[in-house]
C-alpha cells in the first residue's frame, strides 16, 4: 500500500520540478477563463445566498426589517421542537425509503436494456420520459392516478368491487403516494447511470466467468454487482441528497398532511418562513439540511479521490 502511494507522490514531485513547455501559462489562463463563469454562477447563486442565510439563522425576524441578534437561540430551538423531529424522521424514512426502491429498479431496467430487448429504443424513452419533466409536473400526475375523490387508481378499485383508498386522509397511504411518485421520477435517472456503468464492463469478464460455469445469476451476482460498486456509491450519494431536498412532489401531493405526517425538513421551513414568518428558524432548519448535504458530499468526494490515487 505504501509503494502504491508512493509513486503517485514521486510522480507528482518530478512535474513540479520539470520546466515549463512553451504555451503552458496561456493554455492555463484560457482553462480559467472558461470555467470562470462556473464559478461566478456558483459564487452568485449558492455561496452568497448560503452565507446570507447563515447571518439571517443568526436572529429573530419575519423577513420584513431589521432582525434582532438571537445568537444559537434558533439552534437550541430545534432540539426541543417535536414538529422538527417528525419532520426530520419523515424525511429520513422517505430516504431510506425512496433511495433503494429507485436505485434497484434502475439497476434492473439497465440490465434489460443492456441485452437485446425487443423495442429496447422505445422502453428506454418510456424510462427517461419522467426526467424531462419537472418535480411539479410529476406531482400533478401524481395527483389524477391518486386522488382519492377522482383519481385513476380509485375509479379502477371501484370498477372491480374493491373499496377505495383514503389516499389523502390517512398517514400511511399518504405517505405512499410520495414515495412511489418519486421513485418514478428517479428511476430513469439511476437506470442512466446504471446503464453507462455496464457499458463500461467488458464482455471478456462474462466470458471467463460462463467459461467457469457461472449461470446468469451468478454472473450478475460475482460480475455485474461488484464492478457497478462505485457506480452504486455515486447514486446513494445523489439519492440520498436529493430525498433530503425534496419538496415538490410533497408539496402539491399532500402539502405535508394529513396532519404533518408527510412533513419533511423542506415543506416545514418553508411552511416556517413563509407562513408563519420566522425565518430566522427556517433559516436554522436550512442550514441543518445544507449540513446533511454537505456530509453526503464529503463522502462522495473522498471516496473518488481514495479511488484516484489507488489508480
Amino acid at each position: 500500500m505504501a509503494d502504491t502511494l508512493a509513486a503517485p507522490r514521486g510522480a507528482l514531485r518530478e512535474r513540479a520540478t520539470a520546466p515549463r513547455r512553451p504555451g503552458a501559462r496561456r493554455e492555463a489562463l484560457a482553462a480559467y477563463g472558461f470555467i470562470a463563469p462556473n464559478y461566478l454562477l456558483l459564487l452568485v447563486f449558492v455561496l452568497v445566498p448560503l452565507v446570507g442565510a447563515f447571518a439571517v439563522s443568526l436572529q429573530r425576524t419575519d423577513g420584513f426589517g431589521d432582525g434582532t441578534f438571537a445568537g444559537l437561540d434558533n439552534y437550541a430551538r430545534l432540539a426541543g421542537d417535536p414538529l422538527f423531529w417528525r419532520a426530520l424522521g419523515n424525511t429520513v424514512l422517505f430516504t431510506v425509503l425512496v433511495t433503494p426502491l429507485s436505485m434497484l429498479l434502475g439497476l434492473v431496467a439497465a440490465t434489460l436494456l443492456n441485452t437485446a430487448l425487443p423495442a429496447r429504443p422505445l422502453w428506454r424513452s418510456l424510462l427517461i420520459l419522467p426526467m424531462a419533466v419537472s418535480g411539479v409536473a410529476t406531482a400533478l400526475i401524481g395527483v389524477l392516478v391518486f386522488d382519492q375523490n377522482s383519481g385513476i387508481l380509485n375509479r379502477l378499485l371501484t370498477a372491480v368491487g374493491l373499496s377505495p383508498v383514503t389516499w389523502q386522509s390517512d398517514p400511511a397511504p399518504a405517505f405512499a403516494t410520495i414515495v412511489l411518485a418519486t421513485v418514478w421520477w428517479r428511476t430513469g435517472f439511476n437506470m442512466l447511470i446504471y446503464l453507462a456503468g455496464l457499458q463500461g464492463i467488458g464482455p471478456d469478464l462474462y466470458e471467463a466467468a460462463t467459461l467457469d460455469g457461472a449461470n446468469r445469476l451468478q454472473r450478475f451476482r460475482n460480475v455485474t454487482v461488484p464492478l457497478l460498486g462505485p457506480t452504486s456509491f455515486f447514486l446513494v450519494v445523489l439519492n440520498v441528497i436529493f430525498s433530503f431536498q425534496v419538496f415538490d412532489i410533497v408539496f402539491v401531493l399532500t402539502g405535508g398532511g394529513p396532519g404533518g405526517a408527510t412533513s419533511v425538513l423542506v415543506t416545514y421551513a418553508y411552511e416556517t418562513g413563509f407562513v408563519t414568518r420566522d425565518q430566522g428558524y427556517a433559516s436554522a432548519i436550512g442550514m441543518v439540511l445544507f449540513v446533511f448535504a454537505l456530509v453526503f458530499a464529503a463522502a462522495q468526494y473522498r471516496a473518488s479521490r481514495t479511488k484516484d490515487v489507488v489508480e
